[in-house]
């Protein structure tokens, strides 16, 4: 069974946090400490939730309600948890992604959310009505961050978080 990633997106502290209790899973950031909350659990007393910036698990598949698609640039903060539990990817507001869509006769997905992608490696292919198989590469190494399945259309959309 394939689990998908838990997102957590920057949100304001009343949206997160009643009478000193969690109202639903978050991320807690005071500083250079990161406090994982789940929900109804007590917020510790040494976190100034005035100070703090919060951050409230959100349903993976929104996650590109959070990206400017015109500008490619976060809105908000994120963590992206991926499935194994232990790799997390942090996003900060204003970081640029590559937004690459995947259109043809016939797609197969390469990559999956957590691969790193190689600027020569291929992330995706797509088959056209000849049979010709084109395989698609990023403009620079990255990791995926998102892969959206554009509901109008039978396309995909992947979501690169670029390294320096």
């Amino acid at each position: 069974m394939e689990k998908i990633p838990r997102l957590y997106v920057e949100v304001s502290p009343d949206e997160c946090i009643k009478e000193g209790r969690v109202t639903r899973d978050c991320v807690i950031i005071s500083g250079n400490v990161e406090v994982w909350v789940r929900e109804n659990e007590a917020v510790p007393e040494f976190v100034d939730t005035k100070k703090a910036k919060v951050l409230g698990k959100e349903v993976y598949d929104r996650f590109y309600l959070y990206v400017d698609r015109t500008e490619g640039k976060m809105i908000k903060d994120a963590i992206l948890v991926l499935p194994d539990g232990r790799t997390r990817i942090h996003l900060k507001k204003g970081d640029e992604l590559m937004l690459l869509p995947v259109e043809g006769y016939t797609k197969t997905l390469i990559a999956n959310v957590g691969n790193r992608v190689r600027k020569g490696d291929a992330f995706a292919a797509v088959t056209t009505r000849k049979g010709e198989v084109h395989y698609l590469k990023p403009p620079k190494t990255g990791t995926v961050v998102f892969i959206d399945e554009v509901t109008n259309s039978p396309h995909y959309v992947y979501y690169i978080l670029p390294e320096e």
